[in-house]
């Protein structure tokens, strides 16, 4: 059963926000923030969001028949500077302090849409941080649904390509990534969600190293960090693999490997809500610094996915909020050592009320 999306709820929730910052109401032009508040997908549009709740669009003449159709409830006024159209409405309206996002909102943006406010009524324009992004930080039940069908897609590719054959001794990084892009657009995703990482021997040393023309060679770790994109939802996982399988590995290979593995284990596990997100963090750090290897840690645990591959909210050393049930986390410890190889393992699970679910169960092995 396909659950529904209640947008007018989702901007009821924002608008319950503005009160806490001083603001009358707030105007979003950030994509996925317009998609998340009103259903619209098209690439130029905003939304303004007044402190009772009521709200109307913008968008170009490109997209009237589309808006008409994903938002059909908001009043549109057309522009190709959707903001600025809406900061003019807001004045008009006697706004006296419009929000806008100050992480997605360029200074010169700023100034435009500062402009269109008349000074002569004293309007103000105002800096807000992350008031959406917390409120997407939790999921709700479409959008969860939507995660695990993308994730799905992901994992049934990966299935594919393993046992194709193809990752064994002379085949490219390149050949790999291309075979494992094919079988996630033709199992339904609509492209794939990042650049796919197929990182080989030394290779796998680097995190985000992409995939190059580099032969494989028996007992080369290899990592595949991957994902696939539907709907507006991304993917996100990764498995370390060695070519060849255990029996080319290296002693080293399978001791790092062994250690991330750990790590990984204990991360899932803390993933509970009213968990601190550095104490998920810290439980996957302290598992391969007690193997030694801590300084070839060199990036954070994990952070939410949605319909923006990295979101809120944020596994680190740094982190300072609490895990809530219904928000997503990667989990996705690694071991790189420069010149020899690396080992990253990623899951991504869903906060539950007990165990966290995992989304993308595929086995943990060499």
């Amino acid at each position: 059963m396909t659950a529904t999306i209640d947008y007018a709820d989702r901007r009821a929730h924002l608008a319950e926000q503005l009160e806490h910052v001083g603001c009358d109401a707030i105007v979003v032009d950030h994509p996925p923030h317009v998609r998340w508040l009103t259903g619209f997908t098209g690439s130029n549009g905003a939304v303004l969001v007044h402190a009772d709740g009521s709200a109307m669009v913008s968008t170009d003449g490109r997209y009237t028949t589309q808006i008409g159709i994903e938002a059909p409830d908001l009043e549109l006024h057309l522009s190709r500077n959707c903001a600025v159209k809406l900061a003019g409405r807001a004045g008009a309206a006697g706004v006296s302090r419009l929000g806008f996002e100050a992480a997605h909102v360029s200074v010169a943006s700023m100034h435009r849409i500062a402009a269109a406010l008349d000074p002569a009524t004293g309007a103000e324009l105002t800096e807000t941080v992350d008031l959406v992004e917390k409120l997407r930080a939790v999921k709700d039940d479409a959008e969860l649904e939507a995660l695990r069908d993308v994730a799905d897609i992901a994992v049934r590719a990966f299935e594919g390509l393993v046992e194709s054959g193809i990752i064994a001794a002379g085949t490219t990084e390149r050949a790999i990534a291309a075979d494992l892009e094919h079988r996630m657009r033709v199992g339904g995703a609509d492209g794939i969600a990042f650049e796919t990482i197929v990182a080989s021997g030394p290779n796998s040393a680097k995190p985000h190293a992409g995939a190059e023309d580099r032969e494989l060679c028996d007992g080369d770790l290899l990592t595949i960090d991957f994902g696939a994109a539907k709907n507006g939802y991304h993917s996100d996982m990764t498995r370390t693999l060695v070519v060849g399988g255990s029996e080319a590995a290296e002693d080293f290979a399978m001791e790092i490997y062994s250690t991330v593995l750990r790590a990984q284990l204990a991360g899932v596990a803390a993933a509970r809500p009213g968990t601190p997100l550095a104490d998920v963090d810290r439980a996957c750090r302290e598992v391969i610094a007690a193997a030694g290897h801590g300084e070839y840690f060199v990036h954070s645990t994990g952070h939410g996915i949605g319909l923006d591959v990295h979101e809120a909210p944020f596994a680190s050393t740094r982190s300072k909020e609490t895990l809530a049930a219904g928000m997503t986390l990667t989990i996705e410890p690694g071991i790189y050592v420069p010149g020899y190889g690396g080992v990253r393992i990623e899951d991504t699970v869903i906060v539950t009320d007990g165990e966290p679910e995992i989304i993308t169960p595929l086995p943990k092995t060499v």
